[in-house]
């Protein structure tokens, strides 16, 4: 359902099963509340300049955010939302329709169909941010899924994907095990006190072309909430010995403490 922020006027939240997923301004696409999409949204910046086009497959859509951000800065870039609530998508399209030739095309299916269907080397970026209520769905957390999201992405072309968890982060090792296993180099963005183990949150993995550690690191401390991030020999110290999910043993995200929240 789409509930009216209580603080910006004109804006909403995206509530999917009692989980906020998604803040959306139609007046200020730039306006990003949720502190994790901001960390997407410098990988964007990073993928391409202002203004340049570029070639985007969004895996979950909500309140598409993200899709509104780049088609903002960066118009006539073409991109595919893979968004299985149909429901869902026609709400936002009536309360919070589209900019007209925004270049943003939904398909009502889940990311793995979708993505299957889609020719090799046909995009520059993927971004990962699908849930089923507040966890990420099993079947995209897999060897086999970053097989896949590698097979549809040009030779430089990069993958960032949000994650919930929380320390000691077995579920979370497991899928960074499995994107490092296809992808470098890899970067994960990361809240200090999700790190330290003090609260359920927030994890960006971005691997590929635009996982430059440098300028993703100096966009996330200037933050209002400074992310933490590791890269090279501390995220493989942080992996350690987690083996990758395959779509025999896949397991979804772990329920938040205390049950549905919002990730902000």
């Amino acid at each position: 359902m789409l509930v009216p922020d209580r603080d910006v006027r004109g804006a909403y939240v995206v509530r999917v099963a009692g989980t906020d997923q998604s803040f959306v301004d139609p007046d200020d696409p730039l306006r990003l509340e949720f502190d994790y999409v901001q960390r997407i949204a410098d990988v964007i910046d990073t993928v391409a300049p202002e203004g340049e086009r570029i070639r985007v497959v969004h895996v979950g859509g909500a309140g598409m955010t993200l899709p509104r951000y780049v088609s903002a800065t960066r118009p006539r870039s073409a991109q595919i939302v893979l968004e299985p609530d149909a429901a869902l998508t026609e709400e936002v399209r009536r309360v919070l329709p589209l900019p007209r030739q925004s270049g943003i095309k939904v398909r009502a299916v889940d990311g793995r169909t979708g993505l299957t269907a889609m020719p090799a080397a046909y995009c520059d970026l993927v971004v990962v941010d699908a849930f089923a209520g507040a966890r990420v769905p099993a079947d995209l957390t897999t060897r086999q899924w970053f097989a896949e999201v590698a097979r549809v992405l040009t030779p430089r072309g990069t993958v960032s994907v949000n994650l919930t968890d929380h320390a000691p982060f077995d579920h979370a090792r497991r899928v960074v095990a499995g994107i490092a296993e296809r992808f470098a180099p890899v970067v994960l963005a990361v809240e200090p006190a999700t790190l330290k183990g003090n609260r359920f949150g927030n994890l960006v993995v971005t691997a590929g072309g635009a996982a430059d550690a440098p300028t993703l690191e100096r966009r996330a401390r200037a933050a209002a909430f400074p992310y933490r991030l590791l890269s090279g020999s501390a995220l493989s110290r942080w992996i350690g010995q987690h083996r990758a999910f395959t779509d025999d043993d896949a397991q979804p995200s772990p329920a938040p403490f205390g049950g549905p929240t919002a990730f902000r």
